[in-house]
């Protein structure tokens, strides 16, 4: 009587640790997406904060040099980022006084005084949002100051 006993719950164990698996996978793979599309959205942002800081130091650069003018700089930034494959639509380039306070021109500049390059963008005009984690408002800002030579 002990064999039929084992062989009738035998087959009722196997589905019951197959019903923890389900279960515990259940539990386990929403919180595992979570954390992958948060870090695939969170990691897009920091890309794209990196690259809009990398073509405000190649305009500010370009804003340094005797003679510069404001078309220098803007085509530095440009060109900066179409090395990266983004379109000159989808981000904004100001030249600024080192306070942020007015524009600038450039070849009126005197040596010695900082020239402030902001290249930004709205996050909802760039961004991967699979949970819409970053709010679409936000505002990516690279920005450099060097003074004039």
């Amino acid at each position: 009587m002990p064999a039929t006993e084992e062989k009738a719950t035998y087959p009722s164990r196997i589905w019951r640790r197959r019903g923890s698996a389900l279960l515990d996978a259940a539990f386990v793979l929403p919180i595992l997406f979570t954390l992958m599309f948060g870090t695939i959205e969170y990691g897009h942002y920091f890309y794209w904060k990196h690259t809009l800081q990398g073509a405000a130091r190649e305009g500010a650069r370009a804003a340094i040099t005797a003679g510069a003018r404001n078309t220098d700089v803007i085509t530095a930034v440009n060109q900066s980022m179409a090395a990266a494959g983004i379109d000159s639509s989808k981000y904004t380039i100001k030249i600024r006084n080192p306070p942020d306070t007015a524009d600038l021109v450039v070849q009126n500049v005197p040596p010695g005084d900082g020239i402030k390059v902001k290249v930004y963008s709205l996050w909802g005009t760039v961004g991967v949002r699979p949970l819409g984690l970053i709010d679409d408002e936000v505002l990516v800002t690279g920005q450099t100051v060097m003074r004039k030579e």
